[in-house]
Formats: C-alpha cells, structure tokens, sequence
C-alpha cells in the first residue's frame, strides 16, 4: 500500500464515522416519506362522476 492509498482510506474512514449517522437518519426519513406517500394514495377516493376505464 502507498502512502497516499493509506491516507484515502483513513478520510473516508473519518467521513463515514462523522456523516455515517446523518446520512441513516435521512434514509429513514425518505422512506417514511414515500410511505406516507403511497398509503395516501391507496387511501385517496376516485372522484365521483369521472369516466373509468
């Protein structure tokens, strides 16, 4: 290993410990979102009198 292989692995090493973390929690909450999405879809109504196919 060089050198500088090392001291790429020791920042990404440090960037995940820092922003590893956040980055879960703001995963979490995207998939929270799209949940709450779909059910509202699930959950919306047609709207009376349009034509269906």
């Amino acid at each position: 290993m060089t050198i500088h292989l090392v001291g790429d692995l020791m920042i990404l090493a440090v960037t995940l410990r820092v922003f590893g973390k956040d980055t879960l929690t703001l995963l979490r909450h995207l998939a929270a979102a799209g949940v709450r999405i779909g059910v509202s879809e699930m959950s919306r109504r047609p709207h009376e009198g349009k034509e269906g196919r």
